[in-house]
């Protein structure tokens, strides 16, 4: 929240009628997420639940105006997508090196009762309390950055590969589900240039419905530019290569038909196992697509397939994962002319509830005669009055906004 202003008056010996002398509180604190290239996970904001920012310093005497307070800033990985967990709006995709957003803004200082000195009023007996800070409900979640995903089914050598390609250290076995969260490696082709490849751990079918490791890991698929389909050629597990490339092809497609407009290439792997050759001749009659046969243990194949990637991907834009209008603009500038609040009675009190109202109540300090008589005038300016005697309200009903409860005249 801002901090509040002061009501104070300058009362000096020589100087007479010295007049108003509160000074204004500080700014809240914004609350900012930024980017930070040394974070992977989401684990810190797992135990942090709620984020707080500082309130603003409150204003004094002798006009002295509060500090603002200093912003709150949330790390976070590259590649990190926030959303209004109420309206499911995108508010930020922190999608490049140090960027940074304001995902929650602090409430101005309350002004002190020297800046409403008028002409007509030259000793205001008033001064605001600070503006309350925005409060959000907020999803946070992680599309890893990468150029290039590695998706097949479970133990058909994505780990191998990527270790190979890369000095990424994934974890290898002869089990499903060895990977349990995407492993990044960065590959380097002989022509200089590299880019980063994620393996994604493996799918099933029923991922995009939660099945097996379920859908948590394909929206890292959706940042990548080039989708590479790691297939065991060699039916090591006794399955159709085709059936295995068709799974995952509807998976993808479950789970955000976009996928499938991306390039993609297919990783024959195994290709040292005795039916492999001939059921990569039958695979070639059946897909268009550009076929690598490799052995992956062995790193026999790879570095082609890692040459074409850095070929094709120098032609291949980044696209952004969520079109400018998706996303949430913090200002709205927007023509009213309905009324901005709403009066119900409950029983024999009438309830008046808006964002305005209470905001308007919550800066106000009713604690001299003057402070709600410019209170009560400006709910007359807004409607409210009118809107409460059309209601049939009779001098001494009760009227209630938030938890306080007026008499009203």
């Amino acid at each position: 929240n801002g901090g509040d202003g002061a009501l104070a008056f300058r009362r000096e010996k020589f100087v007479p009628l010295g007049g108003p002398y509160g000074g204004n509180g500080g700014r809240g604190g914004n609350i900012i997420f930024r980017v930070d290239e040394g974070l992977n996970t989401l684990l810190d904001l797992k135990y942090q639940s709620v984020i707080k920012a500082d309130k603003g310093a409150n204003g004094s005497g002798k006009n002295k105006h509060g500090a603002s307070a200093k912003d709150t800033i949330v790390k976070v990985p590259q590649g990190t997508i926030v959303k209004d967990q109420l309206t499911d709006q995108i508010i930020a995709d922190l999608n490049e090196k140090d960027m940074e957003v304001i995902v929650a803004y602090g409430g101005r200082g309350g002004r002190g009762n020297t800046a409403f000195k008028t002409q007509s009023n030259p000793a205001p007996n008033f001064a605001e309390n600070g503006e309350p800070g925005e409060e959000k409900d907020l999803i946070v979640e992680l599309k890893l950055m990468a150029d290039v995903g590695l998706v097949g089914l479970p133990s058909v050598g994505k780990s191998t590969i990527l270790s190979m390609i890369s000095a990424s250290k994934a974890k290898v076995a002869a089990y499903h589900f060895t990977t349990l969260s995407p492993n990044l490696g960065v590959c380097k082709a002989r022509d200089g240039s590299s880019f980063v490849v994620a393996d994604l751990p493996g799918l099933i079918e029923g991922a995009s419905l939660g099945e097996g490791l379920g859908d948590r890991f394909l929206r890292h698929i959706e940042r990548t530019r080039v989708i590479a389909h790691v297939i065991d050629m060699g039916s090591f597990e006794k399955r159709d290569p085709f059936d295995d490339y068709q799974t995952i092809l509807k998976e993808l497609e479950a789970f955000n038909p976009k996928l499938l407009d991306r390039p993609r290439i297919i990783i024959a792997n195994k290709m040292d196992l005795e039916d492999a050759d001939d059921n990569l001749s039958k695979f070639k009659k059946k897909v268009k697509e550009k076929i690598f046969p490799v052995v992956a243990s062995e790193n026999k194949g790879l570095q082609e397939v890692v040459d074409y990637l850095a070929k094709i991907l120098k032609d291949i834009p980044k696209t952004e994962l969520y079109a400018k209008d998706e996303q949430l603009s913090h200002v709205l500038y927007k023509f009213k002319e309905e009324k901005d609040f709403t009066i119900t009675k409950e029983g024999d009190i009438f309830v008046i509830r808006g964002e305005e109202i209470e905001k308007l109540f919550k800066m106000s300090r009713l604690n001299t005669e003057e402070a709600i008589y410019r209170f009560s005038r400006t709910l007359m300016k807004m409607g409210i009055d009118d809107e409460l005697i059309a209601m049939g309200i009779e001098e001494g009903d009760t009227v209630k906004i938030l938890d306080y409860e007026f008499e009203f005249k």
